[in-house]
């Protein structure tokens, strides 16, 4: 269905696209050409055959990018193709079978312009190459999901476990050989208790002394 939906989308843009050439380049010609002649300009003159360009070179875009169909790229180039090759066979008689004296909103619309100086040949070519390259047209791939209503399948084998040594044991308790469960602080003695005053001894006086230190010691203040 895609490739008829582009077949039709190139028989539209050729003749869509031809008619927006050559208002453009018609009406870009014309207005240069009078402010030559009157020695001043006023850009806002190239305004609307910019906008026919434009247009025009939106649509060629749109069918040779877009990842669709060759197939309207294709018919589209060979369309804008195929009056300038005419001209290398019978170029008066192709010269004849081009319209003249049509006009669009009350512009003339000379369609022999832009098949004279080429540019439907180039815009043609242009198309023609968009369609050489075949891994251009190829669909996305799409990521594989599992049917529905199947379960995912485990791929897990034994040589995914880590080797033995590298990591705690699961089932490692008190009746293996290492200790038991800690909160990781360093394994401290308690602390020597402080020697209790006697009972006639002032609060004030001199913390006693202990037993493993030589009474002839004095403190020293720092």
């Amino acid at each position: 269905m895609r490739h008829l939906w582009s077949f039709l989308a190139g028989l539209v843009v050729a003749p869509v696209t031809w008619v927006l050439v050559t208002l453009g380049q018609d009406g870009s010609s014309r207005t240069i050409t009078r402010w030559v002649e009157i020695g001043t300009f006023n850009t806002a003159n190239l305004i609307e055959p910019a906008v026919y360009l434009a247009v025009a070179g939106i649509l060629l875009g749109l069918l040779g990018t877009l990842r669709v169909s060759p197939l309207g790229p294709l018919v589209a180039g060979l369309l804008l193709v195929t009056p300038y090759v005419g001209m290398f066979i019978a170029p008066f008689k192709v010269r004849d079978i081009v319209p003249d004296g049509w006009k669009v909103l009350s512009d003339p619309l000379p369609l022999h312009l832009p098949v004279q100086n080429g540019t439907l040949f180039l815009l043609g070519v242009l198309l023609l190459m968009a369609t050489a390259s075949r891994q251009r047209w190829r669909r996305w791939p799409q990521p594989a999901t599992a049917p529905a209503g199947k379960p995912d399948e485990n791929n897990f084998t034994l040589t995914d476990w880590p080797p033995p040594g590298n990591g705690p044991d699961r089932d490692s308790g008190p009746d293996r050989d290492s200790g038991p469960l800690t909160l990781g602080y360093p394994d401290q003695s308690a602390p020597e208790p402080l020697p209790r005053r006697t009972g006639g001894e002032s609060p004030w006086s001199a913390p006693p002394r202990p037993a493993n230190r030589p009474e002839d010691t004095t403190t020293e203040l720092r």
